[in-house]
């Protein structure tokens, strides 16, 4: 992997020796002109830059650097851990961006293989395609969560763009999404035939109102969830303090975004998680110090996962069946963390894409819902995916 990695500066890793004694700079290896690449081997997380950004809409060409934020990620002190994280430095600029996608579809398939959980710091959110190819090597249909103001649908026959990427990730080969999950969404940003899009393609799109008025319906989404991208204008632009790069008044606060990120990292499915859209300023502290934040909370969940899927033995799990028309929902309970998932059975007479009985993560409220004769939403859209 080292060909694609350009080293930190040792102007960089001179301040890292200046930080207090205790915080996450002391306990990092990382990749700089004067250390060598760092070992994988024991490694939980790798955190990477890349500076690709030619894609953007809005045409931006300042220098791209993370300096900054990693100054202010590695200032923070470790909670109660002990997961290993090292530092590649930055993927700079290919001759062309696919040569950049390959980079990073390169890395992640290669971090993944080794179970070490990417954590990508994005200049521009179209590099999630590239992080989303990474997974092709991986046996399983996969589930993208996106945090953002936007679809990101666009128009699949025009060129990739930040606002355009999902498309292609849709109808390029091989075909491995199964579900997308579109997180805090403002419909005003949004064109009426995307949303319409979103529905005739049974993907799951939550709008901004809905998920702060109740921040836990966020961790059953988040624990069916494989890869998660999170773009920085989800969040409203009076938390960054940076009015010329974030221009929507609303989003997410503080305490929300950092907790989405949170139920990101205590989700077991979670394997890659990409901070895209990361602004470039001099006066960009506060900001940074967020998006800091939002990366340490990622990273506490991770170490914070409790093990409660396994359905073989009947004494960890209790089940619940429950009758909705004439379908008869089988819900189940984990004994040990009281979540709830819903089973979505094998249809063996259409062309199943999942071929066999899977569970979907769902809430004590919608067990409530189906008691009640109500057929859960995720339930029906992804028995829908299913058959299509």
């Amino acid at each position: 992997m080292i060909e694609f990695f350009s080293p930190l500066l040792k102007s960089f890793e001179h301040k890292l020796k200046d930080l207090p004694a205790g915080v996450l700079g002391h306990f990092i290896s990382i990749y700089s002109e004067s250390q060598e690449f760092p070992s994988v081997k024991a490694a939980k997380f790798a955190v990477f830059g890349v500076k690709e950004n030619r894609n953007r809409t809005d045409q931006q060409e300042e220098k791209i650097s993370f300096e900054e934020l990693r100054l202010s990620l590695y200032s923070l002190y470790p909670g109660n851990w002990d997961s290993e994280i090292i530092d590649l430095g930055d993927i700079d600029l290919g001759n062309t961006f696919q040569d950049s996608y390959f980079a990073v579809k390169t890395v992640v398939s290669a971090l993944l293989s080794k179970k070490i959980i990417p954590i990508i710091l994005g200049a521009s959110q179209d590099v999630a395609y590239a992080q989303y190819r990474g997974y092709d090597t991986q046996v399983k249909m996969i589930n993208m969560v996106n945090v953002d103001r936007k679809f990101d649908l666009g128009d699949a026959d025009l060129p990739i763009s930040n606002t355009s990427y999902i498309g292609k990730i849709v109808v390029d080969k091989p075909y491995n999404l199964f579900n997308y999950s579109a997180l805090g969404y403002q419909s005003y940003f949004n064109a009426p035939e995307e949303i319409a899009l979103m529905e005739r393609l049974y993907f799951d799109a939550f709008r901004l109102g809905e998920i702060v008025n109740d921040i836990t319906s966020v961790e059953p989404i988040m624990r069916n969830a494989d890869l998660v991208t999170l773009d920085v204008t989800a969040i409203k632009s009076a938390e960054l303090s940076l009015t010329n790069t974030v221009d929507s008044p609303n989003g997410f606060d503080s305490r929300e975004i950092c907790a989405i990120a949170r139920y990101a990292g205590i989700s077991n499915r979670v394997s890659s998680f990409g901070l895209y859209e990361i602004p470039q300023s001099k006066n960009g502290k506060n900001a940074y110090m967020l998006l800091s934040q939002i990366i340490w909370y990622f990273i506490e969940g991770v170490n914070f996962r409790v093990a409660d899927e396994d359905f073989e033995d009947i004494n960890n799990y209790t089940s619940y069946n429950v009758p909705v028309d004439d379908e008869v929902l089988l819900f189940k309970k984990s004994n040990k963390t009281e979540r709830w998932w819903i089973e979505l059975p094998f249809q063996s007479n259409v062309n199943n894409k999942l071929k066999n009985k899977t569970l979907l993560p769902c809430t004590y409220g919608e067990y409530l819902s189906a008691c009640n004769q109500e057929i859960p939403e995720r339930w029906f859209k992804a028995r829908r995916k299913n058959e299509i």
